[in-house]
């Protein structure tokens, strides 16, 4: 039998092993200090945002320091009617559209006439007839006239007896009373002949004052009605305005009525025209309390009426303590007061802004030049815009580029 092999000289050597490790540790320990490095540096950049309250960048009015008193409203035509007609047909013809600028007496729309026209012209033919008879009793009138004068002579010369004068001024004062009747009969037929003419005046609508057209309610074809519950039936045919009259009639709470006076200077803001603040005065208040609101409606006017406005605009109306100059009706960037780090005549933001990697916000200085003061507000002029985010109560050890936590209020 083979005899078995001998494994004692067999060794494996461990120096080749500990010299490669050795070789590799240095990296290592370079490899973990720059991983503490970095993460030291993000904990203190990033993992640690400095907290800060935030206030925006906004537009305001200087005239807003003499604002007393708010209130809102609508504008309200006080010139404004729905345009009907006191005669019944269908209408044939509508000569406006909605916005449509009239002047009055411009033709809005037409009725059908037919039936009333030829009510006229029957009219106007019995003030002919009457007249015809007024005519042929005055040539009687005149007739017997002469023929009475003729009987009085002749009874001077007693050709006549005094019975054929009686019967000549018998028949004078017939035909006296005739052409009296006459004439009744033509006043009679020219009446007429008015009252038919008015029915055909009332088949053409026409405007009762210089406005616009704000609503068409009726078309070409409907029937129109002073009943407009009558079935299938239109009563006015359209809304007609006088722009020229616009005021805003606003609600002022009754507790806050005693800062409310005629005359008072106004502020008017408009939703549909935002950058615009319209001035105004108080033109009167109404002497009647809405009870189910504690208001009482205050009418004001527009001191010159803006072309954009229109009625039933919602508007905001701001009563002041005294009337605004033009300079203090222009709009100016504002920032709180308290935003503004000062350091001797240098003034400076601190602009919140998305940081450009990662998530969250960091800060930047603004160098920006101050104005008036306007309550908690002060004017700002620089590279700042409206709607940007500031810091308020900046700390003095905050640096460009810091990470920023925004501070919610409770």
């Amino acid at each position: 039998m083979n005899a078995p092999p001998d494994i004692s000289q067999l060794r494996i050597d461990k120096s080749a092993f500990g010299t490669a490790s050795r070789r590799r540790r240095p990296w290592v320990w370079i490899a973990l200090a720059a991983i503490a490095a970095a993460g030291i540096t993000y904990w203190m950049l990033g993992a640690r945002p400095v907290p800060v309250r935030a206030a925006s960048v906004v537009t305001t009015f200087p005239s807003a320091q003499y604002v007393v008193l708010t209130a809102s409203g609508y504008v309200v035509a006080q010139r404004k009617a729905a345009i009907a007609t006191k005669a019944t047909g269908r209408l044939e013809e509508l000569t406006v559209r909605e916005g449509s600028v009239v002047k009055r007496g411009d033709l809005l729309a037409r009725i059908d006439a037919r039936d009333v026209r030829a009510s006229l012209e029957q009219a106007r033919a019995n003030v002919g007839v009457a007249q015809a008879n007024l005519r042929q009793a005055q040539a009687e009138l005149d007739e017997s006239v002469l023929a009475l004068r003729r009987a009085l002579d002749l009874l001077r010369q007693r050709f006549v007896s005094q019975s054929a004068v009686d019967q000549s001024r018998a028949r004078e004062q017939r035909a006296r009373a005739a052409v009296g009747s006459a004439r009744a009969a033509v006043a009679a037929a020219q009446a007429n002949e008015t009252a038919a003419r008015v029915a055909v005046d009332f088949t053409e609508i026409r405007a009762p004052f210089d406005g616009v057209v704000l609503q068409k309610s009726a078309n070409v074809g409907d029937v129109i009605t002073p009943f407009s519950n009558a079935a299938d039936s239109k009563g006015a045919v359209v809304t007609l305005a006088d722009l020229g009259t616009l005021e805003v009639e606003a609600d002022v709470s009754e507790s806050s009525l005693g800062k409310v006076s005629a005359g008072q200077p106004c502020e008017i803001l408009l939703d549909a025209l935002p950058e615009a603040r319209l001035r105004g005065s108080v033109a009167g208040i109404v002497p009647t309390v809405d009870r189910s609101k504690a208001t009482v409606m205050t009418k004001v006017r527009f001191e010159a009426i803006d072309p954009r406005v229109l009625p039933d605009m919602s508007a905001k109306v701001n009563f002041l303590s005294q009337a605004p100059t033009g300079d203090e009706m222009r709009p100016l960037v504002a920032v709180p007061a308290a935003s503004v780090a000062r350091d001797g005549e240098r003034a400076t933001l601190w602009r919140i802004r998305p940081a450009r990697e990662g998530t969250g916000e960091i800060v930047e200085p603004v160098v920006v030049r101050t104005g008036r003061t306007i309550g908690e507000l002060v004017e700002v002029t620089g590279d700042v815009k409206t709607g940007e985010r500031v810091v308020v109560e900046p700390p003095a050890t905050l640096k460009a580029g810091a990470a920023v936590a925004i501070e919610t209020k409770n």
